[in-house]
């Protein structure tokens, strides 16, 4: 097997897979194969920790079924792209060499690679798009890529050393890395600061990888420029479905 990156500001990860070599990934993350890639989709029970890492991986943020890229009687080439300008990181997992990543992070691996629940906490309604905070738990063994969005800063923290981070900011960090969710001191800081009441406390030793571009900081920023779907005129319906019937009320 053979892999490289390809491209700057919206890379892409591209593989050369000999005959019965295969890829994993979540659903939906495919851009292109040859035709000698075969589809496999199914829940990993085999190596990915049986049903209960199936039940661990859902837990986490990822999805319950998995799609196996196989290369069946021939070389194949396969390729997945990033979402968002960012960067693709290759990681080797194994003992004692076992990470978190923000809950989008995973893009492919190795087969035996697992996903699973690492840090799930509710940080209030209306914060990262109501669904709290969520780090997913990478290990297994074998070779994964990462997907972090926007520029890469990477941290080697020391024993006993502390970064604090915007939590969006996470991408990710080896599991040695002691964690945890502090809020920002002061009562005027927490109501008239702007930078939210959470911050992500990382305390070494290890490596931290952090993204300068969170998805939730990017819908945020557009937000105002997209289009707004209006409710109906009696207020009974809303959302897209609304915004259907208010059009042929009106006789658009």
């Amino acid at each position: 097997m053979q892999s490289r990156i390809v491209g700057t500001t919206m890379p892409v990860l591209e593989f050369a897979l000999e005959a019965n070599e295969s890829i994993i990934s979540e659903a939906g993350e495919l851009s292109w194969m040859s035709s000698a890639i075969q589809l496999t989709t199914h829940t990993q029970l085999g190596g990915g920790g049986g049903l209960l890492g199936a039940i661990k991986r859902v837990a986490g943020g990822s999805t319950l079924f998995m799609t196996e890229y196989r290369s069946t009687g021939a070389a194949g080439e396969l390729a997945f792209a990033t979402k968002l300008p960012g960067h693709i990181v290759p990681v080797d997992v194994g003992a004692g060499r076992e990470y978190m990543i923000h809950r989008h992070g995973f893009l492919c691996g190795t087969p035996k690679i697992q996903l699973g629940v690492g840090f799930q906490q509710s940080l209030g309604a209306g914060i990262f798009g109501g669904d709290g905070f969520l780090l997913q738990h990478l290990s297994g063994e074998g070779t994964a890529w990462l997907e972090l969005s926007g520029e890469l800063v990477i941290k080697d923290l020391q024993p006993g050393e502390t970064l604090r981070v915007h939590p969006g900011h996470v991408g990710a960090f080896e599991s040695n890395v002691s964690f945890q969710i502090t809020t920002v001191p002061g009562i005027k800081n927490k109501i008239f600061g702007g930078d939210g009441i959470f911050l992500a406390a990382l305390t070494g030793p290890g490596r931290v990888w952090l993204q300068t571009l969170p998805i939730s900081k990017l819908a945020h920023a557009i937000a105002e420029y997209l289009p707004q779907v209006q409710n109906v005129e009696s207020g009974a319906a809303g959302g897209v479905v609304g915004g259907i019937v208010s059009s042929l009320l009106r006789g658009q």
